[in-house]
């Protein structure tokens, strides 16, 4: 008999890579997501056996939508081997502006209400058989808080903590809790950052290592390995030195008003999908990269949009560059008014 995992957020990215590893390792499929038709082309794309898998329409941030789909699944398929709360979302705020304590109430409604919501259709039923994994899908940024992405940083330290205490709560009952703490992986969701991404790790190789991390019932694992040991050297720093490394980091593209007016406007929109959201609140590529053009132009006074002059590399350049600029070679100069007035016109051509 195929074991059943069930994983919300399946339209792309993280959960989409991990669903087809693992239709790939066997099991069947219930794939929970807002955009059933992106499912559907998806599953029909890559031919997948109409009897392996069920599609349900769902939204996290809505209680009794997840609770329904959880329910629904336990009388279609049964009770799943593996639940996978993939859902979520990464938006940019400040706190100094009233439309980001929506966003921020939003975030949380996605990232943890939507997380516990997931698991709670399986936990009694799963403690009944004694047997199955729950895994709440977390972050990196859950270890340490990142300027500009507070509630994004506060709601997967809320997963990581949230996963540690539902684990003490089944210990013995043969429940298993799985926190999987992604770094950098190549998503829609990642495609639109600006800023470097160390040891980014493509969706499938990422799939891969989760379900093994899965399988074996690990309580806590960082994928990749690498980021978690970079994340925990940077929990050892001191509060002053990570203050200054990361002080005055934007929420957004840069920080600017044009930027926060066109993001409150993409914000009307409906919010993509888990794991597929732009991390700037822009509905696409295209938009993001209209965006940075217009706002270019209509706040050109921007310190952040300024051409920054080329600075020497090290103190000899600097005293040599300024030697040159002390000692220019004299403009001459007519020796009497009679020149001077013949010079003028030509004084632009020198």
């Amino acid at each position: 008999m195929r074991k059943l995992v069930f994983i919300t957020g399946a339209s792309s990215g993280i959960g989409q890579a991990l669903a087809w590893r693992c239709y790939q390792a066997g099991y069947d499929l219930a794939l929970v997501a807002r955009r059933v038709h992106e499912m559907q082309q998806w599953a029909e794309t890559h031919q997948l056996e109409a009897a392996r898998y069920r599609l349900y329409a769902a939204d996290v941030t809505e209680v009794p939508s997840i609770v329904a789909a959880g329910q629904a699944c336990l009388a279609q398929q049964g009770l799943p081997d593996v639940v996978v709360a993939n859902a979520g979302i990464s938006i940019g705020m400040d706190t100094a502006e009233p439309e980001d304590l929506v966003v921020m109430a939003r975030t949380f409604a996605v990232n943890n209400t939507g997380l516990a919501a997931t698991f709670h259709p399986f936990i009694v039923p799963m403690r009944r058989r004694g047997a199955g994994r729950l895994v709440g899908v977390a972050s990196v940024a859950g270890i340490r808080g990142l300027p500009g992405h507070g509630a994004y940083c506060a709601s997967k330290a809320g997963v990581i903590s949230y996963c540690e205490s539902l684990r003490g709560e089944l210990r013995g009952s043969g429940v298993r809790v799985v926190t999987l703490a992604p770094g950098y992986i190549k998503t829609p969701l990642t495609q639109q950052n600006r800023y470097p991404m160390p040891f980014l790790m493509p969706a499938p190789v990422f799939a891969e290592r989760a379900l093994k991390a899965i399988e074996a019932g690990v309580s806590y694992r960082v994928i990749p390995w690498q980021m978690g040991v970079a994340a925990k050297l940077l929990r050892l720093l001191p509060d002053a030195l990570f203050d200054r490394l990361l002080a005055g980091r934007p929420r957004l593209c840069c920080g600017c008003l044009a930027c926060r007016d066109f993001a409150l406007t993409q914000r009307k929109r409906p919010l993509t999908g888990p794991a597929t959201g732009n991390a700037s609140g822009l509905s696409s590529r295209d938009d993001h990269r209209h965006h940075r053009a217009d706002c270019r132009r209509d706040c050109g006074s921007h310190p952040r949009h300024r051409r920054r002059p080329l600075r020497p590399h090290n103190r000899r350049r600097l005293h040599v560059d300024r030697r040159r600029r002390n000692h220019r070679r004299p403009r001459p100069r007519p020796h009497n008014r009679r020149c001077a007035e013949d010079a003028a016109p030509w004084d632009g051509l020198r």
